[in-house]
């Protein structure tokens, strides 16, 4: 397990530093710098290693230094994701204006572009920043005449850790008090995975007010530094875990699988099986990742909700997401008899940035 961790580790940093190497070359290539300059070399080369630092440390400690290192390194990242497109697009455009002979400075071609992710980067951390309040309506059929009218609000992937902890959760908690839901879900991911005040974060859930509670599944960031801790802090600050079960909730049916038995197709069959859901009446199905949708129609599921994809966060992930998840890779989609939400969730993973993506509570109302 060490040496596979091992060789995660160098082949991620290796990525990291060939990223910055072209970002240095494309920089020396199109600017007055020379190329042998040495502060701008020693800058490259502390800001590759930065990351894989600041996620270590992390990871082992907490404290204002850390916070703020790591901050900075997740910031950096999605900087330098912005500053790839950003050289790609000058050599290409570059080639472009040789290829027509346009008189354009290649300095200005730069310009231009790193202005631009500069700007990207600027306002992807300010959009991050903004929680959106999404509403959807859903009609399910069997739905006990007790539910016509009322509001569940849909929580996903807020990340507390280091970036997000204390101040963002109260925010997120405070609107969902002032949006007065009937029930709250927790579809996973309420932690970033890194060394964190568990028990601090999770308590503030204790002043959520819901006449029908707040239920949670594990997503695979709560699994990262274990996830018995993880559930415990849930469990202690008065949300439902819904330990892959199946609980009435007032005449609904209300299941939920953790993220790491949800993945696995026939232990998430098993588990929809031992729950023996009733076809006939009307049901909520919570996972962290919109998968198994198959496997939850043919056992009759109603609704299911999730989150994980993030909506892709930024730019080109948003269309990688598209790619991997297909049409569940955000919103509400249908699967046979079976609704699908996804949510963009509330918070982020990595640099605190969306571009494409915004961070989301969903209400949902049922007619």
């Amino acid at each position: 397990m060490r040496s596979r961790f091992i060789v995660i580790i160098a082949i991620a940093q290796t990525i990291l530093f060939l990223g910055h190497w072209f970002i240095y070359h494309t920089w020396v290539s199109f600017s007055p710098v020379p190329a042998s300059h040495t502060g701008l070399k020693i800058a490259f080369a502390l800001l590759s290693v930065s990351f894989l630092s600041g996620w270590l440390l992390a990871d082992r400690s907490t404290g204002i230094f850390t916070r703020v290192f790591y901050t900075l390194s997740v910031v950096w990242l999605g900087m330098m994701s912005f500053s790839l497109l950003a050289a790609a697009g000058s050599w290409v455009t570059l080639g472009v204006v040789k290829a027509l002979g346009l008189p354009v400075a290649s300095q200005s071609i730069a310009f231009v572009f790193f202005g631009l992710a500069l700007i990207a980067s600027l306002y992807g951390m300010v959009n991050a920043a903004l929680t959106r309040v999404t509403r959807v309506s859903v009609k399910l059929p069997n739905l006990p005449e007790s539910w016509r009218g009322r509001v569940a609000a849909l929580v996903s992937d807020t990340h507390l850790g280091h970036v997000r902890a204390h101040g963002f959760l109260r925010r997120i908690i405070s609107t969902l008090n002032l949006l007065e839901p009937d029930v709250v879900f927790i579809t996973g991911d309420m932690f970033d995975g890194q060394k964190a005040d568990l028990n601090g974060l999770a308590l503030l859930w204790s002043e959520l007010t819901t006449p029908l509670g707040s239920y949670f599944i594990a997503g695979n960031h709560d699994g990262f530094t274990g996830h018995a801790r993880h559930i415990e802090a849930v469990e202690n600050s008065g949300v439902r875990v819904l330990n892959n079960e199946k609980v009435e909730l007032d005449g609904l049916q209300l299941l939920g699988v953790h993220y790491h038995d949800s993945v696995d197709p026939h232990r998430f069959r098993a588990i929809l099986q031992h729950a023996e859901v009733d076809r006939n009446r009307a049901s909520i199905l919570l996972t962290h990742a919109p998968q198994g949708l198959q496997i939850a129609e043919e056992h009759g599921i109603s609704l299911q909700l999730a989150g994980h994809t993030h909506g892709g966060q930024f730019f080109p992930f948003t269309w990688i997401v598209s790619r991997v998840w297909g049409p569940f890779a955000y919103g509400l989609k249908r699967l046979g008899n079976l609704l699908v939400y996804t949510s963009s969730g509330a918070g982020t993973w990595g640099p605190p940035m969306r571009l494409g993506s915004t961070p989301e509570i969903v209400l949902i109302q049922f007619e």
